[in-house]
């Protein structure tokens, strides 16, 4: 809801709602931390990337540069996540080439196809990381799951939107927040995607790479072209953003709610044009424009940030 982010009095009205969802969230959190409800540990370290406020932070470029960035520290990570927007008949659902983002969401997806590593979904994140640390991976990474106490993690990382940080900082349904902004200083690392810091913060940048083909043959459109524009993320400027400023003119944007599908009724008109999509949209993609293009981007962090990994990883009693 825009109205988050621009301070509306209305929601004022919603303050009971948002003090009830504290209540329930606090209770709920205080079960696991006195042993009354159980979280399931993992036998290998498990990493949960997640943030505060509902909506697109920048998670899955994170996510994404983690395996690659384990891989290199010599370890065999894998990737578990609830799969919103997939419905498959049985859970958990281990990716394979054939995997849907029907079946399985579009992050999920996204992020089989560019790294290649094990991804289980599932609504039950203890049941996704026990099927997957069966496949052998020796770290796991979640993929959001912050406030999922169910599993036990050993690393907790959260990502923030650098440019609308908190909104209105109240909790849903007034304002953004899944829980307290007090819940910062608990976890082992705050990434902030894109905008001005705050002190202890790691800066996170995404660096757009070259347009690949999703229903074209031709060459890529270069910048100083006038293009259409598509993006069904958390935050679509950013995306507009993006183009705009590698050069590219863009006539029409289409905005689209997070995980939406594109109807192909919303593609008539578009095609006097390239379309240029996101990478998520790109792995959902239904067809419908005859010269269209994604844009992949990827994540740039400090080497402070790899030094804590580091450190954190050492520090833990088991895993490799």
């Amino acid at each position: 809801m825009q109205a988050w982010y621009r301070g509306a009095s209305w929601l004022w009205l919603l303050w009971p709602l948002s003090l009830l969802f504290g209540l329930a969230s606090a209770l709920r959190r205080r079960l696991f931390a006195l042993g009354l409800r159980r979280a399931w540990r993992a036998p290998v370290p498990v990493m949960v990337v997640g943030n505060l406020t509902v909506g697109g932070n920048g998670k899955t470029p994170l996510v994404i540069w983690l395996v690659e960035w384990l891989r290199k520290q010599g370890y065999n990570p894998g990737v578990i996540s609830r799969g919103y927007g997939g419905n498959s008949e049985h859970y958990p659902l281990v990716l394979n080439e054939a995997t849907s983002a029907k079946q399985a969401g579009d992050e999920p997806v996204l992020i089989y196809k560019r790294t290649g590593c094990p991804v289980v979904v599932g609504p039950k994140r203890a049941e996704a990381a026990a099927k997957l640390a069966g496949l052998g991976v020796n770290v796991i990474v979640s993929d959001d799951g912050l406030q999922h106490y169910a599993l036990a993690r050993d690393i907790e990382l959260v990502v923030v939107d650098g440019k609308r940080r908190f909104g209105n900082g109240r909790l849903l349904p007034m304002g953004p927040l899944r829980e307290g902004k007090w819940r910062l200083a608990t976890v082992d690392a705050v990434i902030n995607n894109g905008g001005p810091g705050e002190a202890g913060e790691f800066a996170m940048t995404l660096a757009p790479g070259a347009l690949r083909p999703v229903s074209s043959e031709g060459e890529a459109p270069v910048p100083g072209t006038r293009v259409h524009a598509l993006a069904g993320i958390g935050h679509p400027p950013r995306f507009f953003t993006t183009l705009a400023e590698q050069g590219f003119i863009l006539d029409r944007q289409l905005a689209l709610a997070d995980h939406q599908a594109v109807a192909p009724a919303q593609l008539a008109g578009l095609a006097d044009a390239p379309l240029l999509i996101t990478e998520k949209d790109a792995v959902k993609w239904p067809g419908g424009h005859p010269d269209c293009w994604y844009l992949p981007v990827n994540a740039c962090l400090p080497t402070e940030f790899e030094h804590l990994l580091l450190n954190r990883l050492k520090e833990l009693n088991h895993g490799d």
